[in-house]
């Protein structure tokens, strides 16, 4: 949990401080700061974008700073997914040739300890065919089958959190841009059509900044669920065929030359 937590801040901060730089860039050209200098009156507005920070361009409203704690949890999200969702974590090197010659062996119970000593997807799969001998081959096959559904399904409620950062950040931005049009033509309908076009353009421009930031976290979310998505799919297909292939010895033994002791139900899951 600590290496977690030490990611996330390092994730939310490496963020933040990307966010800042993109937003604190003037929207104009590099080269149109030599214009106003004949004119002192001018300098001020040139000078605001440059000191902007960015609760400062995304004032008008909270919708930027919601965007920005999903861009946090997002990649916080994939780093956590990164680090949990292997072959190394849900399948332990070893455990399924383990389990196997102790299945070929005959002791089963021991087999099943060492199911409940390596906690993942693959030993809760292997310990609910374990706990189902007694019904022959049929009833572990099933067994296994439901416990490894059960995982899975564990698995992609976990990395569906990506799905709905992808999806509600660009509709968070939109709604920053609907607000902050809103409060431009506000500042018209005030002026009664006085209102200067920096005034509109200023707001304008801060208003549009949130559907920039709703797209740039909803597109790498997107990109990472598909990504986590297909390697549970490839990760519950390996585990199914490594715990078949663990327990097949089982096809060829008869009820009572498998009772070696008592085998606990599985405990937990991997998810």
């Amino acid at each position: 949990m600590l290496r977690h937590l030490i990611l996330f801040c390092l994730a939310g901060a490496m963020l933040f401080g990307g966010v800042h730089f993109l937003a604190a860039q003037p929207p104009d050209a590099p080269g149109a700061k030599a214009a106003p200098a004949a004119n002192a009156p001018d300098t001020k507005p040139q000078d605001e974008p440059q000191a902007q920070s960015l609760l400062s361009i995304l004032a008008g409203g909270g919708v930027g700073v919601v965007i920005l704690l999903l861009s946090i949890a997002g990649v916080a999200l994939a780093i956590e997914h990164i680090m949990t969702i292997r072959a190394s974590v849900l399948m332990p090197p070893g455990l399924g040739d383990e389990i196997r010659r102790l299945v070929s062996a005959g002791d089963l119970l021991k087999a099943s300890q060492r199911c409940r000593e390596h906690p993942s997807l693959l030993a809760f799969v292997l310990a609910a065919g374990l706990a189902e001998i007694e019904g022959g081959w049929s009833a572990v096959e099933k067994a296994m089958e439901d416990a490894l559904a059960d995982q899975g399904a564990r698995l992609f409620r976990k990395i569906e959190y990506l799905s709905v950062i992808g999806n509600i950040a660009p509709m968070l931005g939109l709604l920053g841009t609907v607000i902050g049009m809103i409060f431009a033509f506000r500042e018209v309908a005030d002026t009664q059509g006085a209102a200067r076009a920096a005034d509109l353009a200023q707001g304008i421009y801060l208003a549009l900044v949130t559907t920039v930031e709703g797209l740039i976290v909803a597109i790498p979310a997107l990109g990472a669920f598909a990504i986590f998505r297909n390697r549970v799919d490839q990760l519950v297909a390996e585990a199914s065929y490594v715990a078949l292939h663990a327990l097949s010895p089982l096809k060829r033994r008869r009820g009572p030359t498998l009772n070696t002791g008592p085998v606990p139900p599985p405990r937990g899951g991997s998810a």
